[in-house]
């Protein structure tokens, strides 16, 4: 009878794959860590950035962080496209001692900081090698010590190593997803992306944020199916799409009972996650079986 082969030795996170490793050096320790991810257009920046201003009026240091080369999650904060981390680093030929804090950080709404860390030029690079610099140069310059909260807002649909590299920084992951099938189905591989990296890093699931929707039927029976919790709920309120327009934060904002309502649920769900939410431990469906769940006849 034929042997069997020893069994593999256990590989490090990151190794016979293309992800990003992190370096145990440049973890953020001094600060809560959120991470944010969803369908693409589903309104990951808006909400990251108005909850970025909700915890800012609630007293908290708060930085903000773009990971997308589109780099616009932060223009509502500072009211303008900010240069991208990647742009000085290339200006200075990647030599980070010549840059300066002022150089790639920038002030918004009640003294929220901005970073956008941008991204390699399409098919050239890997985004998670981006977010690894961004951090790398936040802690050489002191600048995560003076901070409470981070908000890493990651570009939409890619959950691959190298844009999964903020869940490696992050101590919650939140998703936010529309109450369709489209958006519930990239919540999905999202949760299962999230679940993969909490093996071998301390992120955890915090829940999914319900937004530009009237209903939530869908998202909370997929929630119950797979042991997933709603956080908030945002309605599709015309004033978030013009604040947007207006490059504002929903807080600057003309008042209005709409615009009121979601302010506070944005101040709620801040206090909720700087109390501390506990972590999920959601198991994801197939593909198939999502397909088969999700809808109606």
């Amino acid at each position: 009878m034929a042997l069997l082969d020893p069994p593999p030795a256990p590989r490090e996170d990151g190794e016979g794959s293309v992800q990003v490793r992190l370096d145990p050096r440049d973890r953020i320790a001094t600060a809560k860590v959120f991470a944010v991810y969803g369908k693409g257009g589903i309104g990951k920046s808006t909400t990251s950035s108005n909850l970025s201003a909700a915890f800012s009026l609630l007293g908290k240091r708060v930085l903000q962080i773009g990971c997308d080369p589109k780099h616009d999650s932060t223009f509502t904060l500072t009211k303008k496209l900010v240069p991208t981390v990647i742009d000085v680093l290339e200006s200075v030929e990647f030599h980070h001692e010549e840059l300066r804090p002022e150089d790639y950080m920038f002030e918004g709404f009640n003294g929220v900081m901005c970073v956008e860390a941008g991204g390699p030029p399409a098919g050239t690079g890997c985004g998670g090698y981006v977010v690894g610099q961004t951090v790398k140069l936040l802690k050489q310059h002191h600048l995560l010590e003076d901070t409470d909260v981070v908000i890493f807002d990651v570009l939409g649909d890619v959950v691959c190593g190298g844009f999964a590299a903020p869940l490696q920084h992050a101590e919650r992951a939140l998703v936010v997803a529309a109450n369709d099938f489209d958006s519930i189905f990239a919540m999905n591989r999202i949760v299962a992306a999230i679940r993969a990296k909490a093996r071998n890093y301390g992120v955890r699931l915090a829940g999914v944020i319900a937004n530009r929707s009237a209903a939530t039927d869908e998202i909370d029976r997929f929630a119950e199916a797979i042991g997933l919790r709603r956080l908030a709920h945002f309605r599709d309120v015309d004033a978030i799409r013009r604040s947007r327009l207006k490059k504002c934060t929903l807080f600057e904002m003309e008042d209005s009972p709409e615009v009121e309502a979601a302010r506070q649920e944005y101040l709620r769900l801040a206090e909720l996650l700087w109390d501390g939410v506990p972590a999920l431990d959601a198991v994801p469906m197939k593909d198939r079986e999502i397909f088969d769940f999700l809808g109606f006849e």
